[in-house]
């Protein structure tokens, strides 16, 4: 009986499938090159740099060594590779690409780089920010590597963030806590209200990214002359236990107070732990609470404020 594979295992599986028919591994023609997967791989390793040793080169591929063999033996006699041996090691020999060898490995490193910007091309900026993360992330949870600190940066919105943010708060907290299209709503009227009535003096609207794309937000808005009203704090589910949802709160009370402001209040519903849990943190106290049902749940909204 085969195994039957969980929903994990069939999407990496399916991806697999998809990954050899794209490249063309299965049809042994490489981006039409005329080479097959692992002749372009190795032609590509050998074009890197000179010095491989034919060891060196089998543990970096995960190739068998005496299949390698043949193959450097093929490239050998068609002129493209030349071994000399190793300074210092007459036992051992290096490897190098003659001219007639990198001048056979040209069309392929050209079609590969003309795929690649063909795929990009039908994407749009974000879209191309999004492949190449995902990519990078892929490549490090497979290998095993040791995931490379993420760049984090707050930054004040532009043109198409305030659209983001009514997008990513409508369809986390509908994911997460099953709020229906009316909250929806409610964040495009305080977005549309913000960019309407922008006091760049005295309101704000931060945006956390994470390796270059939008993950967070929170706004500073005028109540009065002397109150400010934190608004649309949010940090989207991937980007989550990295801070930032402190730091956009932080940065939201610091512009508060260098715009001169003398309180900030905020509302919130008590099922927000994480944010609660910030705002208490940061200095916040709770002032008064009601029950109320709004986006489709029975909730208790909280009001919160703190001296500046």
């Amino acid at each position: 009986m085969s195994a039957v594979d969980t929903p994990a295992i069939a999407t990496i599986r399916r991806f697999g499938r998809f990954h050899t028919r794209f490249v063309g591994a299965l049809s042994g023609d490489l981006h039409g090159s005329g080479f097959g997967l692992t002749e372009g791989r190795v032609l590509y390793e050998l074009a890197q740099r000179d010095g491989w040793r034919a060891g060196e080169l089998a543990r970096e591929l995960g190739l068998d060594p005496a299949y390698l063999s043949r193959l450097l033996k093929r490239f050998i006699d068609l002129g493209w590779l030349e071994r000399a041996k190793a300074d210092g090691d007459g036992r051992a020999y290096e490897l190098a690409l003659t001219e007639a060898g990198r001048t056979a490995f040209a069309p392929l490193d050209e079609a590969s780089h003309h795929q690649a910007n063909t795929i990009l091309s039908r994407l749009g900026r974000g879209e191309q920010a999004v492949l190449v993360t995902a990519l990078d992330r892929a490549q490090a949870l497979l290998s095993g590597a040791a995931s490379p600190q993420p760049a984090v940066t707050i930054r004040e919105h532009r043109p198409g963030d305030i659209g983001w943010v009514i997008s990513a708060h409508a369809r986390l907290y509908a994911e997460v806590y099953g709020w229906d299209i009316s909250f929806e709503a409610l964040v495009a009227e305080i977005a549309a209200k913000f960019l309407r009535e922008f006091r760049p003096e005295q309101e704000r609207c931060f945006i956390a990214e994470l390796d270059g794309a939008a993950v967070g937000s929170a706004f500073v808005v005028r109540e009065s002359d002397e109150v400010a009203k934190l608004r649309l704090v949010l940090v989207e589910t991937r980007a989550q236990g990295l801070g930032l949802g402190k730091r956009l709160v932080r940065e939201a009370l610091a512009f508060a107070r260098a715009a001169g402001y003398r309180r900030m209040v905020l509302w919130t519903n008590d099922i927000l732990h994480a944010a609660r849990a910030i705002y208490i943190a940061e200095g916040f106290r709770l002032v008064a609470e009601e029950k109320h049902h709004s986006f489709g749940k029975d909730l208790v909204g909280q009001n919160w404020e703190r001296d500046l």
